[in-house]
C-alpha cells in the first residue's frame, strides 16, 4: 500500500510538471503570437501609408503633366520660333522625368506586393500557431483532469487499505470458524452417521463462501488500481453462479487479454509487408486498438507495449533500410491517430466526477462499468469507415493521448536519425569534393595520342570519383525511402537538410583554405555540383523539393571563381546579379583569397575591394573573424499538421489489408476479416 501510494504521488508529481511545462508553452505561444499580430499590423498599416504616397504623388505627377502640356501648348502658340526650339527640349526632358517616375512607381508598386505578400505568409504563421495553441490548450485541460483524477486516487488508496485491513480480519475469523465447524461436524458424525453427507455439503458450502467473499473484494481492488476489468466480469459478479466458475472465467479473460496484446505486438515487430502503398502493421493496430476501445480507456497498458517494441526495433538499428520501415510506420500510425481521435470534454468529465458516488464500492462499480475499454476482448467492429468529421470522432482519453505524443516524438527521432546517418554517410566525400586531387591539377599529358585520350578518360573518372559516390550514396537512401513508403513530403524534408548540410561543409571549407580559391578548383567544384543538379532532374520535385536551392551559397561562390574578367565587375553588379545571398564579407574573404592558377588573371579591382572595406567599416560589423561562416541547422524542418496535410489522399475506409497467419488463427481476431468480407460484398 505504501508502495501505491508512493507512485500515485510520483504520477501527481510528473503530471504537475507536465502541466506547468504545457502552462509554459502555451504562455509562450500567446505571446508568439501577440508579436505577430502587432507586426502584421504595422505592416498593413506601412503598406497603406506607402500606398497612399504613391497614389498622391501619381496625383501630383499626373496634374503637373497636364499642367506643363498646357503651358507648353501655350508657350509654343505665344513664342518666337527661337524658343520653341528651347521648349521641345524642355518637353524632352520632361517625357524623360515622368518615365523615370513611372519606374520608379513601378519598383515601388513591386515592393508593395512583396510586402503584401510577406503578410499573407505571416497570416499563415498565425493560422498555424492557432491551431497549436488550441491543441496545446485541449491537452493541457486533460492534463489538468488527469491530476485531480490522481488526487482523487490517493484518498481512494486510504480507503482500500482500511478494507483490506477488514479483510484480513475476516479471514481470519474464516479460519477460527471452520476449525470450530470441522470439531463439531466430527461430534456429530459419531452421534448421527445418517447425516455426514448433507453436513459435509453444508459445510464445504459454508467455508467456500467466506473465501468467495474476501477474494471478490480484492478482485475488485485490484480492478479498481488497474483499470482493466470488463463488462462481462461485472455481470458475472452479479450473477449467482459457482464461485469455482466464476474464478475460472475471470482468469481465462485475463489470459486472453494478455495472449492478444502478445499477438498483436509480435505482428508489430515481424510482419513487415506493405499493402496500398502503406504498411500493412499500422492498419492492423489501429483497427484493433479502435476495436477495443482502447482510445475510450481511463488506463491501459497496450499503449505503452506498443511504444516499447518500436524504441526496441529502433535502437539496435545502424542502417536506414529498418528505419524508414519504422518511420513509414509510425507516421502512417500517427496520422490514423490523427483523423480518429479527439480531446476529452473537460467539462463532462468534471460533471461526471461530481454525480459520482461517494462511497468506495459506488467508485468501484463506476470503475468496472467503464474498464472493459482496452481489455482486448469486444463483441463487435468500432471503426470508422472514413474520414470523421469532428461529431464522430472519439473522445480520446488521457493514455491515448499520452500515445499520440510519443508517435510524434518517435516520428521526429526517426527522421533525425535517418538524415543525421545519411549525412554521416556522405561526409567523407565531401572532405574530398572540395579541392580537386593535386595530380590531376598538375599532373601534363605526355605521349601518344591513344594514351592522350586514355589519360583524359582516366582524368574525367577521377574528377567526378568522389562526387558520384555522393550520388551513389542518394540514389541508395531514395531507394529505400521510396520501397518503405516514406511519404513525399519527409523524403523531401530529408534530402533538403542533407543539401543545407553539404553546402555549409562545402561552402565553409572553400572560406578557410585559401588553396580552395582558385579557378581550376571552382571548375572542378561547378563540375561536381552539376552532378549533384543531375541527381535533383532525375529525382523529380516529388522527392528532390528544394534540395538544389539549398546549394545556392555553394553555387554563387563557385560562379565567383569561374568568372573571367573579375576586374571589370563593379560592386553592385556583385552583390545583385552574380553573388545576392552572400554577404559583403563572404564576398570580401572570396575576393581577397583568390587565385587564377590557370590563366593568371587578377581578381577583383583595388577599388571594389577598398569599397567593401569601407562598407564594412560604416556598418559597423563588429564580428568575430570566423562570422562569414554557414551553421548547420539540426532542427525538425516542418511540423505535424503539414505532413498530416500531405498525407490527405489516404482515407479510412480504404484500409482493409489481409491479417496476418499468426492473428488469422486466433479467433479475438476475427473481426479483422469480418471486415473484409463485409467490404468485399
Amino acid at each position: 500500500a505504501a508502495r501505491e501510494t508512493g507512485a500515485l504521488k510520483e504520477a501527481k508529481d510528473k503530471l504537475e510538471k507536465r502541466v506547468e511545462e504545457l502552462t509554459w508553452r502555451l504562455d509562450i505561444e500567446k505571446h508568439l503570437r501577440i508579436d505577430l499580430e502587432e507586426a502584421k499590423g504595422q505592416e498593413i498599416a506601412k503598406l497603406q501609408n506607402a500606398l497612399q504616397e504613391m497614389q498622391v504623388q501619381l496625383d501630383e505627377a499626373h496634374a503637373a503633366i497636364i499642367h506643363e502640356k498646357e503651358a507648353a501648348k501655350l508657350a509654343i502658340e505665344q513664342a518666337p520660333p527661337s524658343e520653341v526650339e528651347e521648349l521641345k527640349k524642355r518637353i524632352k526632358d520632361f517625357e524623360e522625368r515622368c518615365s523615370e517616375i513611372e519606374k520608379e512607381n513601378q519598383a515601388r508598386l513591386k515592393e508593395a506586393e512583396e510586402a503584401q505578400l510577406k503578410a499573407a505568409q505571416l497570416q499563415e504563421t498565425i493560422e498555424r500557431l492557432e491551431l497549436s495553441l488550441s491543441n496545446l490548450e485541449s491537452e493541457n485541460q486533460v492534463l489538468c483532469q488527469q491530476s485531480l483524477v490522481e488526487s482523487k486516487n490517493e484518498e481512494l488508496s486510504e480507503e482500500i487499505k482500511a478494507l483490506k485491513g477488514q479483510i484480513a480480519n475476516l479471514e481470519s475469523e474464516n479460519e477460527f470458524l471452520r476449525s470450530q465447524e470441522a470439531a463439531a461436524a466430527a461430534l456429530e458424525q459419531k452421534v448421527h452417521p445418517e447425516k455426514i453427507e448433507t453436513d459435509q455439503e453444508v459445510a464445504v458450502v459454508e467455508q467456500i463462501q467466506p473465501r468467495v467473499i474476501a477474494v471478490n473484494m480484492n478482485a475488485q481492488i485490484k480492478s479498481m488500481d488497474n483499470g482493466n476489468q470488463t463488462e462481462e466480469e461485472w455481470h458475472a459478479r452479479k450473477e449467482p453462479r459457482a464461485p469455482v466458475s466464476y474464478l475460472t472465467k475471470q482468469r481465462s479473460l485475463t489470459d486472453r487479454q494478455q495472449e492478444n496484446h502478445d499477438a498483436l505486438l509480435k505482428c508489430l515487430t515481424e510482419d513487415k509487408r506493405f499493402e496500398k502503398n502503406r504498411p500493412a502493421v499500422s492498419c492492423i493496430v489501429y483497427k484493433a486498438l479502435l476495436h477495443w476501445r482502447s482510445f475510450e480507456a481511463e488506463k491501459t497498458h497496450i499503449f505503452d507495449k506498443i511504444i516499447h517494441a518500436i524504441r526496441s526495433s529502433i535502437e539496435s538499428q545502424e542502417g536506414i533500410n529498418d528505419l524508414a520501415y519504422w518511420l513509414s510506420t509510425t507516421s502512417t500510425l500517427l496520422f490514423y491517430l490523427h483523423c480518429t481521435l479527439k480531446a476529452s470534454n473537460t467539462t463532462k468529465a468534471v460533471s461526471r466526477n461530481r454525480n459520482s458516488p461517494a462511497t468506495l464500492f459506488g467508485k468501484m462499480a463506476q470503475g468496472l462499468r467503464s474498464s472493459s475499454m482496452g481489455m482486448g476482448i469486444s463483441s463487435g467492429y468500432s471503426g470508422m469507415v472514413d474520414k470523421p468529421n469532428e461529431q464522430s470522432k472519439v473522445e480520446a482519453k488521457y493514455p491515448a493521448i499520452l500515445f499520440k505524443q510519443h508517435l510524434t516524438a518517435y516520428v521526429e527521432k526517426i527522421y533525425g536519425m535517418i538524415r543525421d546517418s545519411l549525412k554521416k554517410e556522405i561526409s567523407p566525400f565531401l572532405n574530398l569534393c572540395i579541392q580537386a586531387p593535386r595530380s590531376i591539377r598538375t599532373r601534363s599529358i605526355r605521349g601518344s595520342s591513344r594514351n592522350i585520350h586514355s589519360n583524359i578518360v582516366a582524368k574525367q573518372h577521377a574528377l567526378h570519383m568522389h562526387w558520384k559516390s555522393i550520388v551513389n550514396k542518394l540514389d541508395h537512401a531514395l531507394g529505400i525511402l521510396s520501397d518503405n513508403y516514406v511519404p513525399p513530403m519527409i523524403t523531401r524534408k530529408i534530402f533538403s537538410q542533407v543539401f543545407s548540410f553539404m553546402n555549409v561543409q562545402l561552402f565553409n571549407s572553400l572560406l578557410l583554405r585559401r588553396e580552395c580559391c582558385s579557378f581550376s578548383n571552382g571548375e572542378y567544384l561547378k563540375a561536381g555540383l552539376h552532378e549533384l543538379e543531375l541527381w535533383c532532374l532525375k529525382a523529380t520535385d516529388q522527392f528532390a523539393g528544394s534540395s538544389w536551392d539549398e546549394l545556392k551559397h555553394i553555387r554563387q561562390a563557385v560562379g565567383f571563381l569561374v568568372l573571367h574578367q573579375k576586374t571589370q565587375k563593379s560592386l553592385e553588379e556583385i552583390t545583385t546579379e552574380l553573388c545576392p545571398v552572400l554577404s559583403i564579407p563572404q564576398i570580401y574573404r572570396i575576393g581577397t583569397m583568390f587565385w587564377d592558377d590557370k590563366y593568371g588573371a587578377q581578381g577583383l579591382s583595388p577599388e571594389v575591394i577598398s569599397r567593401m572595406r569601407v562598407l564594412m567599416t560604416e556598418e559597423s560589423i563588429n564580428i568575430p573573424s570566423n562570422s562569414f561562416l554557414l551553421e548547420v541547422d539540426s532542427s525538425i524542418p516542418f511540423l505535424m499538421e503539414e505532413m498530416f496535410r500531405s498525407m490527405s489522399d489516404i482515407r479510412l475506409s480504404d484500409m482493409n489489408v489481409d491479417p496476418p497467419p499468426i492473428l488469422r488463427q486466433k479467433s479475438d481476431f476475427q473481426f479483422l476479416l469480418q471486415q473484409m468480407d463485409s467490404d468485399s460484398q
